[in-house]
């Protein structure tokens, strides 16, 4: 289980952070770069950028994470954050 935390960190290095962890999937999965692009969609060359800088479009990270069937943690993204204030509570009740 990876230990990576996003407390404290730039957004560069939380990009970085998310790449490591898709290129770990990817690894344990024992898929290439090349089969993954094949399976995702998202192009080589698209995939080594990330996979080297951490830079890849929302869709493009949607992709890889359907391909490597981990949607459900994109889905857990942003969930349950909770309410800093009751006026957070009053202002989101008129939505």
């Amino acid at each position: 289980m990876n230990t990576f935390s996003f407390r404290q960190r730039t957004p560069k290095e939380i990009d970085k952070l998310i790449a490591a962890r898709i290129r770990d999937i990817r690894k344990r999965k024992k898929l290439s770069q090349e089969k993954l692009s094949k399976k995702s969609g998202v192009s080589l060359g698209s995939l080594k950028r990330f996979e080297n800088s951490g830079e890849i479009s929302l869709n493009s990270l949607a992709k890889l994470a359907i391909a490597l069937s981990c949607e459900n943690e994109l889905e857990r993204l942003f969930e349950d954050i909770p309410f800093e204030s009751i006026q957070e509570i009053i202002d989101g009740q008129d939505k």
